[in-house]
């Protein structure tokens, strides 16, 4: 399966903030669940969870393609 690009300049700015937000949420993440305010298992699977979609995110960005798009849903942005 090819990626063609299936969104725009905008959508793509939009996916790359969201990207970087859940980066830098999932990094916070990781520092309250190491300082011990979060429990550890749960803690370290949201912060996981957080930078691993963030990252997604910010690949989609950079590849001009969307996943939702991509299964046929339309997008605002």
């Amino acid at each position: 399966m090819a990626l063609e690009c299936n969104i725009d300049a905008r959508g793509q700015v939009a996916r790359l903030q969201t990207g970087i937000i859940a980066v830098i949420g999932g990094g916070l993440l990781g520092i309250t669940t190491f300082a011990g305010i979060l429990p550890t298992t749960i803690g370290y699977v949201m912060t996981a969870g957080s930078i691993a979609g963030g990252l997604f995110a910010m690949w989609e960005a950079r590849m001009g393609w969307c996943v939702v798009r991509a299964m046929g849903f339309n997008t605002k942005i």
